[in-house]
């Protein structure tokens, strides 16, 4: 099983989400920014380091909002999604093909990774 982290960062009341390129696996679908937690690490110093290399920004973690595990094809994920904030800097796609600011009420109008299905679920019925 591959350990993964993800940040929930809010903006007021729309939170990001960013689309994968379309090269990789499940190509063009959104997802909440992340990585695999490398050895050595713990989930929140991967979380820093992944929003550092995929959009140039510095994170304060906050608290787990859920977890989950989910089985791909390819694949079997265990996600943790946190609570974070941008501490520092400006969001750039250094990874990612596009990112975007939604509100839970515009979740439908984007695909998004299976895994992150019932983080969405939550969101849209107003847990925060």
């Amino acid at each position: 099983m591959t350990e993964v982290v993800a940040a929930l960062i809010w903006d007021g009341g729309r939170f990001l989400i960013c689309q994968r390129p379309a090269h990789k696996a499940r190509g063009l679908l959104w997802e909440f920014v992340g990585g695999k937690i490398e050895p050595g690490e713990t989930g929140e110093q991967a979380l820093i380091r992944e929003c550092r290399e995929e959009l140039g920004v510095m994170i304060a973690v906050g608290d787990v909002f859920a977890d989950v595990t989910h089985v791909y094809p390819d694949l079997t994920v265990h996600l943790t999604l946190y609570h974070a904030r941008i501490a520092e800097g400006t969001l750039r796609l250094y990874e990612h093909k596009a990112f975007a600011w939604i509100t839970p009420a515009e979740i439908p109008a984007y695909a998004f990774c299976p895994a992150d299905h019932a983080f969405l679920a939550r969101l849209t019925e107003g847990d925060r």
